[in-house]
């Protein structure tokens, strides 16, 4: 029998209504928690905002829905909560009636759940006013329409000049804006100090390896040596020498990237590179047969995952910075949380790939703020994502869930300067890229995961993965994506 808890995922905020006149006294604020019936914890999650609506004024409401782990991400959407003082505030002192209130949606469900989710309700005429999520939806939901475009009333909230102008890039299909940027994350390397020095690494060595990751000294290459070689020494057992995530997802991109692989023309169309994707189904094959990847890791068992990286039993793994904060909080707190952290665990960009593009890599892939395109108060709901987009809510944030600055205020900001994680993590971005922002990306990217999974299971050799897989893009996309 499944057992279900409730977990409190819906925090209401409602208005009051002066009685008589504009100014009138405001009276008691109304808080309201919704059960939503779904596996897991019981979390609470409620912001108490009071506000009052001028006479003959209107109430408008707003629901926001985000995917976001407890609690190190509850921020994402408490944020917009938290903003709602100042978005009425700006509203009364630009002489508008209306006044806004905000419910929130805040759950961590399966990501294509989550996608699936906002398609059907948008379909059903019932879409949240504001959405939360991964920018790679820009592309299909940019294109469908379910999305508005928010270009041309960006400009009318200068917080949003504060934006870090790189990230933009992402929320943009066809030079047109879709979204505003809620944080930013890298996807780094990992490397355990202890196994390092267990197997024999001078304590120099160690503290230099971020460096010599960044300036492309320690490679790719280097890296699956050193594996293989603590698997051949006893530190580590057979298949724990480098592990990558145990599923499909952004990540697996940066390998394409750094085998010299392009992802999109001048047109905007997609590229499916035949040697850049074989070299990276030779990559994944080579450390499967050499015993630094178990075959069956590509299992989508995060769990296994996560105690095997979090515990020591891995010596390079690929994840992300958001992770380290998971981490801390959930896997080894009793161990010392994130002080156990940096005395065990070293971090750097992923190396550089000396048969490929010999460049060191990561990938961000930022979340968005966009806003249904069936609201009718497409203003208010950015004037309240505007109002969450500050120095303080999103370095505390960023602090908490592991997350790097947004804004290029939080640059010079000391709670966020301050913070050792995230001041170490944020060099990392100089080798930063993107998903493209394109409807066919998604089938792109399971056809070319097929191939890792397939090889890495012993199912097809590379050259037999990048057949299978130039099959599918063929009879999946058409004329939609470019073999080379």
């Amino acid at each position: 029998e499944r057992r279900f808890l409730p977990l409190t995922v819906l925090g209401v905020v409602f208005a009051l209504v002066a009685a008589a006149c504009s100014g009138g006294d405001a009276g008691d604020t109304t808080v309201e928690t919704v059960i939503v019936e779904v596996p897991g914890e019981t979390v609470t999650s409620i912001v108490e905002v009071e506000v009052e609506v001028p006479a003959e004024g209107e109430l408008v409401t707003l629901v926001a829905r985000c995917r976001a782990k407890p609690p190190i991400e509850d921020g994402r959407c408490n944020n917009l909560l938290r903003g709602v003082v100042d978005a009425n505030a700006a509203l009364s002192a630009a002489g508008d009636s209306r006044r806004v209130e905000v419910k929130i949606i805040q759950d961590n469900p399966d990501a294509g759940d989550y996608v699936t989710e906002f398609e059907l309700a948008s379909a059903a005429g019932e879409a949240p006013d504001i959405i939360a999520a991964g920018h790679v939806n820009i592309g299909t939901w940019g294109a469908s329409g379910i999305i508005a475009d928010l270009t041309d009333m960006l400009g009318d909230f200068p917080e949003f000049d504060d934006v870090i102008d790189s990230l933009w890039s992402s929320t943009e299909l066809n030079g047109r804006r879709y979204g505003v940027p809620q944080d930013a994350e890298a996807r780094p390397l990992y490397f355990r100090k202890d196994l390092l020095a267990e197997l024999g690494w001078a304590q120099e060595d160690i503290d230099s390896l971020p460096a010599r990751l960044a300036s492309g000294e320690f490679t790719w290459e280097d890296m699956f040596d050193t594996a293989e070689e603590a698997v051949n020494a006893g530190v580590v057992d057979p298949g724990f020498g480098w592990w990558p995530r145990p599923k499909n997802g952004p990540d697996f991109l940066y390998f394409y990237y750094a085998a010299g692989g392009e992802i999109l023309d001048d047109s905007g169309a997609l590229i499916y590179d035949q040697a850049a994707a074989q070299k990276v189904y030779e990559i994944v094959g080579d450390a499967v047969d050499r015993d630094i990847m178990v075959d069956t890791r590509l299992d989508g068992d995060w769990g296994s995952w996560h105690n095997g990286v979090a515990l020591g039993s891995v010596l390079f793994w690929y994840a992300g910075s958001w992770q380290w904060a998971e981490w801390a909080e959930l896997f080894v707190s009793d161990l010392g949380g994130e002080e156990y952290l940096f005395e065990n665990v070293g971090f750097g960009p992923i190396p550089a790939l000396a048969g490929g593009t010999n460049t060191p890599i990561t990938l961000t892939q930022p979340f968005s703020y966009m806003v249904s395109s069936a609201t009718e108060n497409v203003d208010l709901a950015l004037l309240v994502i505007s109002k969450a987009t500050t120095t303080e809510l999103n370095t505390e944030y960023a602090v908490t869930s592991g997350k790097l600055a947004i804004l290029d205020s939080q640059a010079d900001y000391e709670p966020y300067t301050s913070a050792r994680f995230q001041s170490e993590m944020a060099p990392i971005l100089e080798f930063t890229t993107f998903q493209p922002n394109s409807p066919f990306f998604s089938s792109w990217s399971e056809a070319y995961y097929l191939g890792i999974e397939a090889v890495v299971s012993g199912e097809l050799t590379p050259e037999e993965a990048v057949e299978v897989v130039v099959d599918i893009l063929d009879n999946e996309l058409g004329d939609d994506v470019i073999v080379r």
